[in-house]
């Protein structure tokens, strides 16, 4: 790499970075364009903009580009890789190439020289040049990585492992098994909640879903979709000649001596082959405490005390992967004490606490939630959790046991804590038991928190604020942030907090529910004493500072 290069001059004179920083970083970079980010402290895609403008070069985003359309036998791969250069396409006599230094002229006129074709440039974020100039090249040596990375991820043991029959099955398949881990610490390293693996038609991509949206990390080739299932399925303990139909496993990645990761694996049929998912179990979720979860102190102070008392039903309601789980195992830590006997039926077991007894649920053998808090009854409980409340028998139950003398925390899939007491009483429990067991309902949902390093101040007209939901008192003392995006997050965001709707069943409303009002009626007088709705919880957390506003929108379906 050339570190005078007309694109570094450019930027040193322009102010953007100096010569003292290039020489710093230059070691650290692989490319002109990755050492002018890694000093200017511009994201990659700034980077590319910021080219566009200066040389009046077309910008061309490689994030949609299909690989394979690459006419690959024009240039060889040295050249490509030696130069950072990408051929795109080939059209009569041009080829269009995909540059993150449109002033590289050297390699254009190498590649000229080379095909006997005229060049034209296209300016590129270089992230996505290297890694579409890996994908092209990608094969099984590719797979395995430089030789201290393979070493690191090839001592990454699973329990329980079967073993390959013979050496030459074990070689074969090393690069994979590399490759696999290398993506499991990938994910675990960037926070990710779930992994998808997902074979198509004429390419493969791995996605992860970091602070609750989906990201593509990896395309691996198309030709190794069915080795890369195989592996996965064989870490999980499930069948690999059975590509018909779902299963279901478990791994669990040994990453040093004292610690230990779970994987929940699912895996289903597709047109293409079979897409796996992988849900990352963290026990340690669990033991954040409930100062970390996002409770405003009135709502915290409610939960605590619906935790101290001896009898009653706490609810936690929300879609998939809004937290639930964890916001009740952080009640069942509060508890979990010698002196009481806690009990937990689950599907599946996703959190795994010394002093709990959790059962996992297994309806071919008829160990069905009923069944469960049914054997739990008959056990001395204090404490019973039930993973979800699906049916009127495992309602009739669980209300039973919350009025003689248990504690119960459970899970309804509802959008609101008001619709929550409608669900149970249409599905058949009477309202005068509604009324008299549950305690406490949280409804909940996650957003992305801001990034602290970049966030930036947002101007919105007073008109719209109001619009919004804002409070003229709010308006007068808050200040409003955007996303950015920096090197240290995810799109301007990183990590997340929740945002709850905490009801307490008062008086007023045990009598609603008796009177047999509906969703609407109950927000309504839930509201005029005084208990936050999603929507006020969610724009108190962005008039803190906490996310942005268009966060909020998204995830309270504004």
């Amino acid at each position: 790499m050339e570190h005078h290069s007309p694109l570094l001059r450019k930027f040193i004179t322009l102010g953007k970075l100096t010569a003292e920083q290039v020489k710093a970083k230059q070691a650290e970079a692989h490319s002109t364009a990755e050492l002018i980010c890694l000093c200017s402290g511009m994201s990659s895609q700034e980077m590319a903009e910021q080219c566009l403008d200066l040389f009046r070069v077309p910008y061309f985003d490689l994030s949609g580009f299909d690989i394979t359309q690459v006419p690959k036998e024009l240039v060889k791969e040295k050249l490509i890789r030696q130069h950072h250069l990408l051929p795109l396409v080939k059209k009569d006599r041009k080829l269009f190439i995909a540059t993150s230094d449109p002033t590289d002229y050297g390699a254009f006129e190498n590649f000229e020289f080379s095909t006997g074709l005229q060049c034209e440039v296209v300016v590129v974020d270089y992230k996505l040049l290297d890694q579409k100039i890996d994908q092209l090249f990608d094969d099984n040596s590719s797979l395995s990585l430089s030789e201290e990375e393979f070493k690191e991820f090839a001592s990454l043991d699973v329990e329980d492992e079967p073993k390959a029959q013979n050496n030459d099955e074990e070689k074969d398949d090393a690069p994979i098994i590399v490759y696999i881990n290398k993506i499991l610490m990938d994910a675990i390293k960037k926070g990710a909640s779930d992994l998808h693996f997902e074979p198509y038609e004429k390419k493969y991509r791995v996605r992860f879903r970091i602070d609750g949206l989906l990201h593509e990390m990896a395309s691996p080739p198309h030709a190794l979709s069915s080795r890369l299932s195989a592996r996965i399925k064989v870490m999980s303990h499930l069948d690999i000649a059975e590509k018909r139909k779902p299963q279901d496993g478990r791994i669990k990645l040994k990453i040093s001596e004292r610690k230990s990761i779970d994987f929940r694996v699912s895996t289903l049929p597709t047109m293409w082959g079979e897409k796996i998912v992988m849900r990352i179990l963290d026990s340690s979720a669990a033991k954040l405490g409930i100062e970390a979860l996002g409770y405003e102190a009135d709502q915290k102070s409610m939960y605590l005390n619906a935790l101290e008392q001896p009898q009653g039903m706490i609810l936690v309601t929300g879609p998939t992967g809004s937290g639930k789980t964890v916001s009740l195992y952080t009640g069942l830590n509060i508890l979990n004490k010698p002196e009481r006997n806690i009990s937990t039926a689950e599907d599946p077991v996703e959190i795994n606490l010394e002093g709990i007894n959790q059962v996992q649920i297994n309806t071919k053998a008829d160990m069905t939630f009923a069944n469960a808090l049914r054997a739990f009854l008959r056990q001395d409980p204090d404490v019973v959790m039930v993973g979800e409340i699906r049916d009127l028998e495992t309602a009739e139950i669980a209300i039973k046991a919350a009025q003689t003398g248990h504690l119960v925390m459970s899970t309804l899939h509802t959008n609101s804590a008001s619709e929550t007491l409608t669900r149970l009483l249409n599905m058949g429990v009477p309202a005068y038991n509604v009324a008299s067991s549950v305690s406490l309902i949280i409804a909940q949902r996650l957003a992305r928190r801001l990034c602290p390093k970049c966030k930036e101040p947002e101007q919105l007209p007073t008109e719209e604020l109001q619009r919004q939901g804002f409070t003229a008192e709010q308006i007068q003392n808050m200040t409003l942030y955007a996303p950015k995006g920096c090197d240290h997050c995810t799109d301007g965001y990183k990590g997340r907090v929740g945002i709850y709707e905490v009801m307490k069943i008062t008086p007023e409303i045990s009598h609603a529910i008796m009177e047999g009002g509906n969703s609407l009626e109950i927000a309504e007088l839930a509201a005029s004493q005084g208990f936050a709705n999603l929507r006020q919880s969610g724009l108190k957390k962005a008039s803190d500072g906490i996310t942005s506003l268009a966060e909020i929108n998204r995830v309270t379906n504004y």
